[in-house]
């Protein structure tokens, strides 16, 4: 979460959880408000990070997806992931070439994960 509390499932840990480590079975997006930005982890072996920015207002699924998901999904962003449509960056068009990578690295992430930011947890 954006104050540095982690979210897993707690039976991922064998009752060796992190301190302060909330249930992902028993915690909610709900809890999350507009604007707030939370890190997701996907492959802990791949620790494939994703900075997650909560919508300013809800949109209708059907216009963005073109169905209505059973659960949470993310309906926008760009990078290194198996995105469905080849895309590697905002507004890649498949012809254009990368823009350059940043010098700053991770430093302009806020502070949520190690690395990140400042590479403090708030």
């Amino acid at each position: 979460m954006s104050d540095g509390t982690p979210v897993s499932p707690l039976d991922w840990w064998d009752g060796e959880a992190p301190e302060g480590t909330l249930d992902g079975h028993a915690t909610e997006l709900s809890r999350l408000r507009a604007g707030e930005q939370f890190a997701y982890v996907f492959d802990l072996g791949d620790n494939w990070a994703h900075l997650c920015t909560v919508a300013e207002k809800r949109i209708d699924p059907l216009d963005e997806l073109d169905e209505t998901p059973e659960r949470p999904v993310p309906y926008r962003g760009w990078g290194s992931l198996p995105d469905q449509y080849a895309r590697h960056w905002d507004g890649d068009d498949g012809e254009s070439p990368p823009p350059k990578r940043p010098a700053r690295g991770l430093s302009d992430l806020p502070p949520i994960l190690p690395g990140w930011g400042d590479g403090r947890r708030r």
